[in-house]
């Protein structure tokens, strides 16, 4: 007897075992790809089941952004940091084709890193502090929504809450 499939196949993963991975967002069935600017306001989101490798939501990711992006100048350079689940040949193409200048640690060259220098911290610590930021809401770590497209509207209202909140602290410390 076959397993009914749980998911659509855009939102979360079809079978409970494929939900059952090693990394904590996939252990939730859902699998989320930000798109962070630099001092952690999401601008992007693609989601997908946790099924799907992170390197085949770099596609998706971009093109989110809901605002044309400024052109890249060599005085005003465009970065891309990635962690080593994008770290394929062909995402490092297609980041240098978009204009982004690629910060890309290959598998291991984090752990020298650490290693050589302990007070040394990835840059990637910008969204990761964003998902904690999201994670805090219980409608978002916890996926209620059945529908994608409900589950999507509340990040975006998170992410609006995030900017808002951000605004706030700085009028109130300048």
């Amino acid at each position: 007897m076959a397993l009914p499939r749980r998911g659509d196949g855009q939102g979360t993963a079809g079978r409970p075992r494929d939900r059952a991975q090693s990394n904590r967002q996939s252990q939730k069935g859902a699998k989320r790809s930000l798109l962070c600017e630099a001092s952690g306001i999401p601008i992007g989101l693609a989601t997908a089941g946790a099924n799907r490798n992170d390197h085949k939501l770099l596609t998706q990711t971009l093109a989110s952004i809901p605002i044309p992006r400024p052109e890249p100048t060599a005085e005003r350079p465009q970065g891309l940091c990635l962690d080593k689940g994008y770290d394929y040949p062909g995402v490092r193409e297609q980041a240098e084709e978009l204009g982004f200048t690629v910060h890309l640690r290959s598998r291991g060259e984090e752990a020298a890193a650490k290693r050589a220098d302990p007070d040394w911290r990835a840059r990637r610590w910008v969204v990761e502090r964003s998902h904690a930021w999201l994670n805090r809401n219980r409608g978002l770590l916890i996926r209620w929504s059945k529908k994608p497209e409900n589950h999507r509207a509340l990040h975006h209202l998170a992410f609006g809450i995030l900017a808002w909140k951000r605004v706030l602290a700085a009028d109130l410390s300048g």
